[in-house]
C-alpha cells in the first residue's frame, strides 16, 4: 500500500511590493490548475516563527518565494533545500528569528513540523517600491516562470 503524503505548497511575499508578490502569485494560480490533490495551497506574507503555523500538520512543504542576488537574471527561477540556502528576504526578518533557527525550535518543541522542506526562488528586481504589478521582466517571463515552478514542483513531489 503506498502512503499519500500531504504537500504544501506555500507561497511567501507582499502583494503590493511590485515584484515580492511573485510567490503569492504564483501559488494563486497554481492552486487552479489542479496539479495534484494531495496538495494544500497557501500564501503568506510573513517568515520566521510564523511559518510554523502555516506547515504544521504537512509531510512536505515547498516555500515559493522571492529572491535578490547580485548577478540573478530577472525571472531566474532556483531550488534549494534548507541546508544549503541563503536567506532570502522573507524567510527571516530582524524582528523575528531567521527560518533555520524557527525550524530547529519547532523541532525541539515537537511541534510536528515536516523536516521535508523544499524552497523555489524566483530572482526578481524590486521589492522596494508599492505596486501590484510584477515589473516588466518578470511580467514578461510569467509564463516561462510558471511553467518552471511546475516542473520542479512535480519533481519534488515525487521524492
Amino acid at each position: 500500500m503506498k502512503i499519500i503524503k500531504k504537500i504544501l505548497i506555500l507561497g511567501i511575499g507582499n502583494d503590493i511590493l511590485t515584484d515580492d508578490g511573485i510567490g503569492p502569485r504564483l501559488v494563486r494560480d497554481l492552486a487552479q490548475m489542479n496539479i495534484n490533490p494531495n496538495f494544500g495551497f497557501d500564501v503568506a506574507g510573513c517568515g520566521g516563527l510564523e511559518i510554523m503555523e502555516h506547515i504544521k500538520g504537512y509531510d512536505k512543504v515547498i516555500f515559493i518565494d522571492a529572491i535578490r542576488t547580485r548577478t540573478g537574471k530577472p525571472g531566474a527561477v532556483y531550488y534549494f533545500i534548507p541546508s544549503d540556502f541563503r536567506e532570502t528576504s522573507h524567510l527571516s526578518n530582524l524582528h523575528d528569528l531567521n527560518f533555520l533557527t524557527s525550524l530547529k525550535l519547532g523541532e525541539i518543541l515537537e511541534l510536528g513540523l515536516p523536516s521535508d522542506l523544499h524552497i523555489i526562488a524566483v530572482e526578481i528586481l524590486e521589492d522596494m517600491v508599492f505596486g501590484e504589478e510584477l515589473t516588466f521582466p518578470l511580467k514578461n517571463e510569467y509564463p516561462r516562470i510558471l511553467r518552471k515552478v511546475v516542473s520542479l514542483i512535480k519533481k519534488i513531489a515525487e521524492k
